[in-house]
């Protein structure tokens, strides 16, 4: 196995590079001639986060609405989903804070992210003008989207609780929580589709990030150029 490249150095490329990427515990190297974005970890915690998101998904569907009755099939009934929807919900829970206790010290909003959630600084990064901004490893987008993945699943787990047991707590409390839950997940479920895609055809090569765990240089100086010219030594303003 070839030696790990340092911060701000570039590794040489060689013929276990591959294997490198996959396997390596830190990031913010350069390997291979890509950039090691997300370690292992990391990577694990958010596709745990993701699947007990989509199981408590589809197995809560069917018990909000008939409409989704259909999907009960896929679990094996309805009485199924009532068992299986809480627990997911809960090991959902568990993972996310996880994540939050992951990636908590990144996700501090600077007054950079401020100037990226201005429109300004949104039509910029959507035309690709902003490869001389202070944008660091993450955008201000991704960091609100950060907390209110946060709040959300928080509001999702106190109301899923008082639906649940719903004995000890009054009927307004009760009546509350079925609205609050609804809120929340379609507001989760909004931010999902909206990640998925700007993950996806939105922004080509940033799925890789979160599968292999690297993207390339030119994806890094393009969308997060302050990170970039960290991790590579390079000064330049472009």
């Amino acid at each position: 196995m070839s030696e790990a490249a340092l911060p701000g150095q570039t590794k040489k490329t060689g013929v276990g590079d591959a294997a490198v990427v996959r396997g390596r515990q830190d990031e913010d190297v350069v390997v291979g001639g890509e950039i090691v974005r997300h370690r292992l970890s990391s990577r694990v915690i958010h596709w745990a986060v993701a699947l007990f998101f989509f199981v408590a998904l589809f197995s809560g569907l069917p018990i909000w609405t008939p409409l989704f009755g259909w999907m009960a099939t896929l679990f094996g009934g309805l009485s199924v989903c009532r068992w299986l929807h809480p627990w997911s919900g809960i090991v959902f829970a568990a993972a996310t804070l996880v994540m939050f206790i992951h990636w908590f010290a990144e996700m501090k909003l600077t007054d950079t992210d401020r100037e990226f959630l201005t429109p300004g600084g949104l039509v910029r990064y959507m035309r690709y003008q902003g490869e001389d901004s202070e944008v660091g490893k993450y955008n201000g987008g991704q960091k609100l989207l950060f907390w209110a993945a946060a709040l959300a699943t928080l509001g999702l787990l106190l109301s899923g609780i008082v639906m649940w047991f719903p004995e000890p707590f009054g009927n307004g409390l009760r009546q509350l929580s079925y609205v609050v839950h609804d809120i929340a997940f379609i507001l989760f479920f909004a931010m999902i589709i909206g990640h998925i895609y700007l993950g996806t055809a939105a922004e080509p090569g940033t799925f890789n990030a979160i599968v292999r765990g690297t993207v390339t240089k030119e994806w890094a100086r393009l969308h997060h150029p302050k990170w970039y010219r960290q991790v590579t030594g390079d000064a330049r303003k472009r």
